[in-house]
């Protein structure tokens, strides 16, 4: 197996103005080494968080997803990121996971934030999407879902693990942003798995502020690059997948997680 490159694009958010957005991540992604192997960007990076559909909602092959496609080409990686997407009449909020070829995957968001009331707009995801790259299994989830830990809970099987590696998007506000750090790091302890969760910074368009705080850390909670506070940052870690079994097969609490199932309702 390979080490993976990961750069995480901790950024301001133009609220409800995508072609602000774009423009702005379009000259951010300039700066990405091309040996990078996954660029992460925060949840509903073209948007900000908003709850506006009707306004910024894109159809499935709308300009964002557009962009993303001519990105992953651009950059030869892989490109994550969420956007507010409409399909069948119903809303998503949905992280598109993009291949320099044009193929992709789709997760929806599956934990709709309820202060923020999401859950009024957006339909829940019903599916638990594991992704691969460089013969790593990697589980995408979008910002609220990170303080769900059952759905997030990692799985070991015939001495195989489900996954190997978090990624979380997110717009998580000033006021949590203990929770966030917290969580991040738990995550990653407690199912033997890195993490790489990227947040944006600045004021949306509701006044809430936003801190970034976008962490890297290894399967033992170490942080291995975090974003400055309050910043604009891109920060960059490579994810060495040799430590990563060594790690396993030292530590083996694989062997004891309980086994468990996860019902949704269709």
């Amino acid at each position: 197996m390979h080490n993976l490159k990961v750069a995480l694009v901790q950024s301001s958010i133009v609220w409800e103005d995508v072609a602000a957005n774009l423009m702005n991540f379009d000259k951010k992604l300039e700066a990405i080494a091309p040996t990078t192997d996954l660029v992460l960007l925060p949840e509903m990076f073209n948007t900000g968080f908003s709850i506006n559909p009707l306004k910024i909602a894109e159809k499935p092959d709308g300009v964002t997803f557009v962009w993303l496609k001519e990105k992953a080409n651009y950059l030869n990686c892989v490109v994550a990121g969420s956007v507010l997407t409409v399909e069948a009449g119903k809303y998503y909020n949905r992280l598109y996971w993009m291949r320099p070829d044009g193929t992709y995957e789709i997760y929806n968001k599956r934990h709709l934030f309820r202060l923020g009331e999401e859950f009024k707009v957006f339909t829940p995801g019903k599916e638990r999407k594991i992704v691969e790259l460089k013969g790593w299994k990697i589980l995408p989830i979008v910002c609220y879902d990170l303080r769900f830990p059952v759905w997030i809970k990692n799985r070991y099987n015939n001495g195989q693990y489900e996954y190997d590696l978090i990624v979380c998007v997110s717009s998580w506000p000033a006021a949590r942003q203990y929770a966030w750090r917290s969580l991040l790091i738990a995550r990653a302890i407690e199912n033997q798995a890195c993490m790489a969760g990227v947040n944006r910074v600045g004021i949306d368009g509701e006044g809430k502020p936003h801190t970034g705080y976008s962490v890297i850390a290894d399967a033992l909670g170490s942080v291995i690059a975090q974003a400055e506070p309050d910043t604009e940052q891109i920060i960059t870690a490579t994810l060495n997948w040799d430590e990563l079994q060594n790690f396993r097969k030292q530590f083996t609490i694989g062997l004891d997680w309980d086994e468990f199932e996860i019902k949704i309702d269709m």
